[in-house]
């Protein structure tokens, strides 16, 4: 039997599929926001598409959001915190990471993601992309100082050129 994507060490049948195939609707904002990375890997477009708020579905480029589902090869799913969005709320916010490559190039799409839940449906509202921040190894060498290599040329005319 196949795992469940989403990474909850479950099998796809017993986890995300009820939901993707609208057998079940997720009980929580998590679950919503797992069978939506679930439905990426599986090339369920049109779940993605359902599971926005209304205003939402109109801003999706369907044609765009299954190239990027069926051209990359996902690797997994990190769920970072969940705040609400629990089955008697009715707003919750998680924030993940979602882990794929494409052309060869391993990303991580970090995003804080907004649900609502209307009519006892969870929906997808928004999301904010959340920045990485680079952290250089070693501190910043200027072009007139000596080149970190031991050559004893200044580093504009050793390893900067």
């Amino acid at each position: 039997m196949k795992s469940c994507p989403c990474g909850s060490g479950r099998t796809y049948a017993e986890c995300c599929e009820p939901y993707i195939t609208g057998i079940q609707k997720p009980p929580t904002a998590e679950a919503l926001m797992r069978s939506r990375y679930t439905a990426y890997a599986e090339h369920a477009i049109d779940y993605i598409v359902d599971t926005c708020v209304q205003e939402g579905k109109d801003k999706i480029d369907v044609k765009e959001t299954r190239a990027w589902s069926e051209g990359s090869r996902w690797l997994g799913l990190k769920v970072l915190s969940v705040t609400k969005g629990g089955s008697a709320d009715t707003t919750g916010t998680v924030e993940f990471e979602a882990s794929y490559e494409r052309d060869g190039l391993r990303d991580i799409h970090h995003e804080e993601a907004k649900f609502k839940k209307i009519d006892s449906q969870w929906f997808y509202d928004e999301g904010d992309i959340v920045p990485k921040t680079i952290v250089r190894a070693a501190p910043k060498v200027g072009r007139n100082e000596p080149c970190p290599c031991g050559s004893g040329k200044k580093y504009k005319h050793c390893c900067g050129k």
